[in-house]
């Protein structure tokens, strides 16, 4: 449990962004289908990416963990499971669907499995595209969730895959495909939720050497005969964990600067901080860092979303504490992630005095007087951070079942220990 101390304001700090958490998967994957051993440097230390790192094992890849870098032995696209597998990857959403396409280069069958919650979040779209790639996919409990048992080879052909509910069924295939007998061309129908995760997976990929060429969104195709290679990779700087830092300037007032970040990521979460300049906040970069101050009112603003879904409730505590309605839109693939995110945002900012009407794809914010209270994250690690950051501004809220945000920022509350005695 964390409780925030009495309102603060005019800030001055300076924070460090751990790594990416959607590079550092990525990355493991990449490096395990390899021909070669790579180091990984830099990788995020969190429960989600120790999950993926732990299920590349449990198929048989050597992947060693060496101070604060990653030692991975590619097996070269050949997975060497010796009898069906089963992975546990408990409440990573990101894991379970990345590798649900890499169990076509196992050499047996991969059952993917989770937590009550993760049995509730739909990998239908996926589990009905890999069939037409060579793979069979049956669903042991309910139809469209997992646990899903994988098996079949990958083939590669045309597939098309609804990607509106999350655009990691997309990655999943686009990752395994450099390994397939021939190459695959992903179709994309409809616009793809958070589409620019998208284009950290083609960026990791292209880094490893695999060949993609694309049509914007709508279509990719993945080489077979450019396959990944060993080579030395540094994880960079993650913007969705940094957001809780910028919001601390936008809530409190005052100057955050924050290092350890590329100015020209392709990460759509680094659209937070144009949604803060909008606001009135001022949103500079150095060679050192990216800094945001804000020293007048905030004002409210109507924002796009979809592409930034990691930030959405840390922009909903900034907007709380605006002179004027904010309304954001884009966010309906919220609903599934570790929570629903929409409806359980709203609720909570009502219990602490918060105006708030949801619609299916939006969410408005008015001006509200705000209080304390306690807040229940209901075991969602953006949910507790984002909240510990309104606490700042309103003082007096207390967060439960503190230790969730260690799925992707176990160092969240230390890095807060100068703001939060």
């Amino acid at each position: 449990m964390n409780k925030t101390p009495p309102k603060t304001s005019g800030v001055d700090l300076i924070f460090g962004a751990p790594p990416s958490k959607s590079y550092t998967h990525r990355a493991l994957i990449a490096a395990a289908l390899a021909s070669g051993k790579s180091t990984i440097f830099r990788p995020l230390d969190a429960e989600d990416t120790k999950l993926t790192a732990s299920a590349l094992r449990v198929l048989g890849v050597i992947v060693e963990e060496q101070g604060r870098r990653y030692i991975v032995s590619g097996c070269n696209g050949d997975i060497p499971n010796r009898d069906t597998t089963t992975l546990e990857l408990e409440n990573s959403g990101t894991s379970l669907r990345l590798l649900t396409s890499l169990a076509l280069l196992c050499r047996h069958p991969v059952i993917l499995t989770g937590s009550a919650r993760m049995q509730e979040r739909p990998i239908g779209p996926l589990a009905g595209a890999l069939p037409a790639l060579g793979g069979t996919v049956e669903f042991l409990k309910n139809p469209g969730f997992p646990p899903v048992r994988v098996s079949g080879k990958l083939l590669g052909g045309p597939v098309t895959i609804d990607g509106s509910m999350s655009s990691q069924f997309i990655s999943s295939i686009l990752m395994a495909a450099p390994y397939a007998k021939a190459d695959v061309e992903v179709i994309i129908p409809a616009p793809p939720a958070s589409a620019s995760y998208l284009d950290i997976t083609l960026d990791v990929m292209e880094s490893f050497g695999a060949k993609v060429t694309r049509e914007g969104y709508e279509r990719f195709v993945v080489s077979h005969a450019s396959r990944y290679s060993a080579r030395r990779y540094t994880v960079e700087g993650d913007y969705s964990s940094a957001s809780y830092f910028f919001a601390i300037a936008a809530v409190c007032g005052g100057r955050v600067r924050v290092k350890n970040l590329t100015e020209h990521s392709v990460q759509g979460d680094r659209r937070f901080l144009d949604a803060l300049a909008a606001m009135g906040c001022r949103v500079t970069y150095s060679k050192e860092f990216v800094t945001v101050e804000r020293s007048g009112d905030l004002s409210g603003i109507t924002f796009d979303m979809s592409s930034s879904p990691d930030t959405v409730q840390t922009l909903c505590m900034v907007a709380a504490m605006a002179k004027s309605p904010t309304t954001i839109t884009g966010i309906s693939h919220l609903k599934f992630k570790e929570s629903d995110r929409i409806n359980g945002t709203a609720d909570r900012l009502r219990a602490l005095g918060g105006r708030v009407d949801v619609n299916d794809d939006s969410l408005t914010l008015h001006p509200s007087p705000l209080h304390g209270g306690e807040i229940d994250p209901a075991n969602d690690h953006r949910t507790a951070m984002s909240f510990a950051v309104l606490g700042l501004g309103t003082g007096g809220i207390t967060i439960t079942n503190a230790a969730c945000v260690n799925k992707s920022f176990p160092g969240f509350w230390e890095s807060l220990k100068g703001v939060i005695p």
